[in-house]
């Protein structure tokens, strides 16, 4: 692997560097986020259960030697539904490590809709439980009906607020706080994964060790804008010290602006 590679970026917020390209499709309101259909729910246990989280444990111990770290934290919790919220710093592993930290829970991941759009392979995404990003008012009234409807159910919710991919990235770009509005209007509690990357015996590949905090709540005695708000300082701030456990640098990015002169 090549080692410290250097990416120029100029836009913390919305640069992104995945290299997949696909053309999302709308998301409007006739996609159906829940399906109660037994045959469904079926399909979702056998595409979860029996394919996806085998695969997903072995490609994040061969490839990267995942080890998580305050899994425990998660038992105070896991008689209820809760969000979790996380770096986004890979494209297979960063949709496999969710599913690693707790077997007790399903979990739905929300995506940008280009991951329910891949050929073949969006087709079976949604019974992984990614729900896509709406593009529209009615899917959006639907989309937060499916999110609360997943946190009741005592579901795990995952969210990338950096919302980009940046591989291999050892810091915490800035994110705004509208994605906790979901933990503030539903109530529930919040925990934050960050993943970090360490030196790895025998291999030129770093290890990714993925730190759990929380969990974090909502105050009720606070405006919901104010309680989304504290919940992100809390959960970038713990981010950014569990940040500091990153031991090996694969891609530099720097800053163009920086780079003149």
């Amino acid at each position: 692997m090549e080692r410290r590679k250097i990416i120029y970026y100029s836009d913390e917020l919305h640069d992104e560097f995945s290299k997949a390209q696909i053309t999302p499709k709308k998301i409007d309101g006739s996609y159906v986020y829940v399906h109660t259909s037994a045959w469904r729910r079926l399909t979702h246990v056998f595409w979860y259960r029996v394919v996806a989280t085998p695969l997903a444990f072995l490609y994040t111990k061969i490839k990267f030697g995942h080890k998580v770290v305050g899994r425990e934290k998660l038992r105070k919790c896991e008689d209820r539904g809760y969000f979790m919220f996380g770096n986004h710093t890979q494209d297979i592993a960063d949709a496999c490590i969710p599913s690693m930290l707790t077997l007790r829970k399903h979990t739905y991941v929300i995506v940008h809709p280009n991951n329910v759009s891949i050929p073949l392979v969006g087709r079976v995404t949604p019974s992984l439980g990614a729900m896509p990003l709406p593009d529209d008012r009615e899917a959006y009234r639907n989309f937060v009906s499916a999110v609360r409807y997943r946190i009741e159910e005592g579901r795990m919710v995952m969210i990338y607020p950096e919302a980009h991919i940046w591989p291999y990235y050892t810091g915490i770009r800035p994110f705004g706080d509208a994605s906790f509005g979901y933990a503030a209007s539903c109530g529930a509690p919040v925990y934050c994964m960050t993943n970090t990357y360490q030196r790895r015996r025998h291999s030129a590949r770093p290890r990714i060790v993925t730190y759990v905090d929380g969990p974090f709540y909502p105050d009720p005695s606070l405006p919901l804008r104010a309680q989304r708000a504290a919940l992100r300082e809390t959960v970038y701030q713990t981010m950014c010290r569990r940040a500091e456990q990153n031991e090996v640098e694969v891609i530099r990015y720097c800053k163009k602006e920086a780079d003149r002169g």
